[in-house]
């Protein structure tokens, strides 16, 4: 099932890679920006996180929390958090609960071969759970500026 703007945001529970639980329906009342990319310390997925987290400031001024998704493990997303210094939260999907449950854990192929793999998506969330707008093609050093 495909989310669409206008949809409530599946919930999720889950421990960040600092051991912070991290539960949507708790952040009710703060906007949300969750991305979902394909992995910690590749070009694109760091220039997007760089972007973001160098307008930090501006988006948590705007009511924004971050959070980023991916199939990488805790550990994986700690070196990537203290390598470039990311100040919000990354949650760790393996099981792909989370990527399916938000319609992100798709096929793709590369070189004529086909695998699964998350599509780049960000899911911007209000106050009340509900989707107000999906970003499916992501400009990953420009991102902040995607965000309204």
């Amino acid at each position: 099932m495909k989310l669409k703007v206008g949809d409530l945001a599946p919930l999720f529970k889950v421990e960040d890679s600092d051991n912070q639980l991290i539960d949507l329906s708790q952040l009710r009342g703060s906007k949300v920006v969750l991305y979902f990319y394909p992995k910690d310390d590749t070009p694109g997925c760091t220039a997007q996180a760089c972007n973001l987290n160098e307008n930090l400031n501006y988006l948590q001024a705007n009511g924004f929390i971050v959070i980023g998704v991916s199939a990488d493990s805790n550990k994986a997303h700690e070196k990537f958090k203290k390598k470039y210094n990311l100040n919000f939260s990354l949650l760790s999907d393996p099981n792909q609960e989370i990527l399916n449950a938000y319609g992100v854990w798709v096929e793709k192929s590369m070189y004529g071969k086909s695998y699964m793999g998350i599509a780049r998506t960000t899911f911007l969330i209000d106050e009340k759970g509900v989707i107000f707008n999906i970003i499916e093609k992501v400009d990953t050093k420009n991102h902040t500026s995607q965000i309204h």
